[in-house]
């Protein structure tokens, strides 16, 4: 790769870890996670975009790739390692009114697939074919996982309430 294709590589890295690590914590609901699956997406970008040359999209190539390392990993459970700073005496009660926490919450009690249609769809803000592309699934399948998951994030937030 040339000078210039690697300043360009490195302009991108910078320039999107941030939206990058948004998405991320949206699909773990956990900030160290996060930290770890963009650190893990990005790795694989930079060696995908080294081996390959020059990728026509880049961002669409770290969006899938970071949503595929999200999904491979939920997939593997048991081989995932998980580290706790120090582990809390009881759970911490979510607030009433703070809706940013309950829908956090209750976005982490969907599947992975789902977790990741919704992010994509509305948080990254893609149609349903870029999604279902991204994804590598049929446009039927993203609806029904939009339309499954919508309806799961309703309920908790409605049992939240209540």
């Amino acid at each position: 790769m040339t000078r210039g294709g690697e300043a360009a590589l490195h302009a991108f890295v910078e320039g999107r870890r941030t939206a990058l690590f948004r998405s991320a914590y949206l699909l773990c609901g956990n900030r160290d996670e996060a930290e770890d699956l963009v650190q893990t997406a990005l790795v694989k970008v930079v060696l995908g975009a080294r081996r390959h040359g020059r990728l026509e999209n880049l961002d669409a190539y770290a969006r899938r790739t970071l949503v595929n390392t999200f999904i491979a990993g939920r997939r593997r459970f048991w081989r995932r390692e998980r580290a706790y700073g120090e582990l809390p005496d009881a759970p911490q009660p979510l607030p009433d009114n703070d809706t940013g926490l309950m829908v956090r919450a209750a976005l982490a009690g969907l599947a992975p697939k789902q977790r990741a249609v919704l992010v994509l769809r509305y948080w990254e803000d893609l149609s349903v074919a870029a999604t279902a592309e991204l994804l590598g699934m049929r446009e039927s399948t993203v609806k029904s996982h939009t339309a499954r998951g919508l309806a799961a994030l309703r309920a908790a937030v409605r049992e939240e309430h209540v």
